[in-house]
């Protein structure tokens, strides 16, 4: 039996390149299932993307989702891709070991957690809201951190920055006053040690979301990230919030451990694979 894809519409394409289509998975011109396929708008065309595999019930467990995977590399190889992506849901057991068999890695997960009481902070630490001299200092540095990141995933450094400066005016356009926003200093003995940044508001389908945890590379290792994070949820509970989601890179495993530790739990894995 042959599995094949066939086009179920045709072409979109967008102006700044990117592309998306939906087909059939065909068994001996039999439909069997759906898939679509898109460029990331994000990462550039030369990465594409599963948006969806669907496999009717019947004839799941036959190979047929691994050979429309493989089908889907072939056309977005087409596309001048250079490597794929598709996020798996947590409970997708199935299809986490389909994405794994076929040489997929993760990269990163979103993680998530149903909050209880109010933390307590521990003894010695004080936490403020960023002022305007602490914002302009804070943005600028984490805007340049961002920039790098991307420009280290493939991206050029005018792509890289465009990209930050769009994300920055979604997600921040009123700085440090913008609303249904906390953005935190962690004071330890006198010196700012950590910042954090959490948006306390539901958006695109995801609970209230830590945008940033981060301690100065000096103070690490002494529990100040588990302070931020219990600061996030005491932010979250006083707003009325009562979940907290966040995404974690795959290589960080001490910030995984954290989390874990903290009660939160993956809800999508994020896997990517080279197309070379």
């Amino acid at each position: 039996m042959t599995t094949t894809l066939r086009p179920a519409g045709p072409e979109s394409r967008e102006p700044d390149g990117g592309r998306s289509r939906d087909f059939t998975v065909c068994v001996n011109s039999r439909p069997v299932g759906s898939i679509r396929l898109a460029t990331d708008r994000r990462h550039g065309p030369r990465t594409g993307r599963v948006v969806r595999l669907e496999i009717d019930e019947p004839d799941r467990r036959r190979g047929r989702g691994t050979v429309a995977a493989l089908a889907a590399e072939e056309v977005l190889r087409g596309w001048g891709c250079r490597q794929v992506e598709a996020s798996v849901p947590a409970e997708a057991h199935a299809a986490l070991r389909l994405t794994t068999v076929l040489g997929y890695t993760e990269r990163n997960r979103a993680m998530v957690k149903t909050l209880g009481e109010e933390p307590p902070l521990p003894p010695g630490v004080t936490v403020r809201a960023m002022g305007a001299d602490d914002y302009a200092v804070w943005q600028a540095r984490t805007r340049d951190e961002y920039v790098d990141d991307w420009v280290a995933r493939g991206l050029t450094r005018q792509r890289a920055a465009e990209l930050a400066d769009a994300d920055y005016a979604e997600t921040l356009p009123e700085g440090h006053r913008t609303p249904d926003t906390a953005l935190r200093v962690l004071d330890a003995d006198g010196a700012d040690v950590g910042w954090l940044w959490v948006r306390l508001r539901a958006a695109q389908g995801r609970p209230a979301w830590v945008y940033l945890v981060e301690v100065a590379e000096p103070h690490r290792g002494r529990g100040h990230g588990r302070t931020l994070m219990l600061t996030a949820e005491r932010e979250c509970l006083a707003a009325g919030v009562r979940s907290l989601g966040l995404n974690v890179y795959t290589a960080n495993t001490p910030a995984i451990r954290l989390y874990e530790s903290l009660g939160y739990r993956p809800t999508s894995h994020e896997m990517t694979k080279s197309l070379l």
